[in-house]
């Protein structure tokens, strides 16, 4: 039988373990907190219970839930006009506030970790521990790194990332603890089960990337001077500093979108079920394999690419809206373009742009992202029906990491599962900390549905009782 925690190519500290911080413990941290949210909440249960907040209408029911207010999400929110709130503080906020790397000019990502998880923007020493924790819990077992390597090449990156997360469930101390401990304390559990798969999503990450791409099994080290991402592109093969901070950047921005999106709500469902945190995040992360998911950055090369080979890499601003205009007349749209609650520029593609615009000097690929951004805007206002007519974040992100080395396109939607597991796992400790229970909406047919519907307008509740009576007593 395999050792479980034996170190073997994937994981190996380079140097030896330090004692762990005395000082400074994110679960500690969260104690007080929890206590204090688990009150803020009920209070709101108990004053506000039986208070109305939203309708729901005919056509939601047949049209994704669009609009539908249906659950509680702590970690950020979407505003029209703000832009994505990660727990209250806007990306600029972010890109101000959260420590940055010796010499760095993004936010750590384990500085969102910190954030997302606390509700507190973090000082410079508890990023410090997040990234001291995360090498030190970094070591893959030998069995997950075997399961992975037996895996074809033609296998979908998505899949390979998948299976190697869902191998880690093993040693789940959620899986082995919970019926020891109170339902009060379960939120501690999945904390110490997302720490782990935070710590070890990278490597699983890398090694998808090297078993399908670089076609070599690779020995090498995590160093415990490096920073989380510094130590996955070094994983990966690549040697650019420069690269290093823009996978800071995509981690860091892509960390969290709400709790309503697929990956987000498949998550918090399965979870509510009280599944481990491995099973979980692969839920969420089968649902971010899926087309209209998880693949907007992709798209955008291929939009790219396609404009070149009609166009060429330099045209002006009318060719290049005499070309979008035909692109658009088959019913295509814009990939990049567009959002379903953002009304103006998406604050994620102006911060990438920002990066570009100091570290790339001359790219066609790059410079056709920021004309596109002159042109599209209003080409796009003057159609009818175009709610907002601005990039969002994928507009950009795909364009970088492929100017940076990062060519396989199809490996982007790991990249963005990596980024993503920051936010699903700081929801689904939230989850439990507030003890939600398990989700289980109601459903109808078409035919109860049409019921509903004439006793509705004949003064009647869904169980047949006459709202007009009962409004009037």
């Amino acid at each position: 039988m395999l050792a479980l925690h034996k170190m073997q190519k994937y994981g190996k500290v380079a140097s030896q373990h330090s004692k762990s911080c005395k000082t400074i413990s994110l679960e500690k941290t969260m104690e007080e907190i929890v206590k204090e949210q688990r009150e803020v909440v009920k209070k709101v249960i108990l004053e506000h219970g039986k208070t109305v907040v939203d309708t729901i209408k005919v056509s939601q029911l047949y049209g994704g839930m669009r609009g539908i207010l249906g659950f509680i999400c702590e970690t950020s929110c979407v505003l029209p006009k703000e832009g994505i709130l990660f727990r209250g503080h806007s990306t600029a906020k972010i890109e101000e506030c959260l420590p940055r790397a010796e010499n760095g000019c993004v936010p750590l990502p384990e500085g969102m970790i910190w954030l997302l998880m606390t509700g507190k923007l973090p000082t410079q020493e508890e990023v410090k521990y997040i990234t001291k924790y995360l090498n030190e819990h970094s070591t893959l077992p030998e069995y997950v790194i075997q399961v992975m390597d037996s895996l074809p090449k033609e296998l979908h990156p998505m899949t390979h990332f998948a299976i190697g997360l869902q191998a880690l469930q093993l040693n789940s101390i959620t899986l082995k603890k919970r019926k020891e401990h109170q339902k009060t304390e379960w939120w501690r559990l999945i904390l110490r089960d997302a720490m782990d798969l935070l710590s070890k999503i990278t490597l699983i990450a890398a090694h998808t990337y090297n078993h399908n791409y670089r076609g070599e099994k690779i020995c090498y080290q995590v160093d415990c001077e490096l920073d989380w991402s510094a130590n996955f592109t070094k994983m990966m093969g690549f040697k650019n500093p420069k690269f290093d901070e823009c996978i800071r950047m995509y981690l860091t921005l892509h960390a969290d979108h709400e709790g309503g999106n697929v990956s987000a709500h498949a998550c918090h469902l399965v979870g509510s079920a009280l599944a481990d945190p491995y099973i979980s995040f692969v839920a969420g992360l089968n649902g971010l394999a899926g087309p209209l998911h998880g693949l907007a950055n992709q798209e955008v090369l291929t939009f790219l690419n396609e404009l070149i080979k009609d166009i060429g890499k330099t045209p002006t601003d009318e060719q290049m809206l005499n070309w979008l205009k035909g692109w658009l007349k088959p019913g295509k749209v814009i990939p990049g373009y567009g959002h379903a609650v953002l009304r103006v520029t998406d604050p994620r593609f102006t911060t990438q742009e920002n990066f570009a615009k100091r570290n790339i000097k001359d790219d066609a690929m790059v410079n056709l992202v920021h004309q596109l951004y002159r042109v599209v805007p209003n080409f796009l206002k003057s159609l009818k029906k175009i709610n907002n007519p601005y990039p969002n974040v994928d507009a950009h992100s795909g364009v970088l990491l492929s100017y940076y080395g990062m060519k396989q396109n199809d490996f982007y939607t790991v990249l963005f599962g990596v980024s993503r597991a920051i936010g699903l796992m700081s929801q689904l400790v939230w989850a439990r900390a507030f003890m939600y229970p398990i989700e289980r909406p109601d459903t109808t047919t078409t035919d109860g549905l049409l019921e509903l519907i004439k006793a509705k307008k004949e003064g009647k509740d869904k169980q047949g009782n006459d709202t007009k009576d009962s409004k009037e007593k």
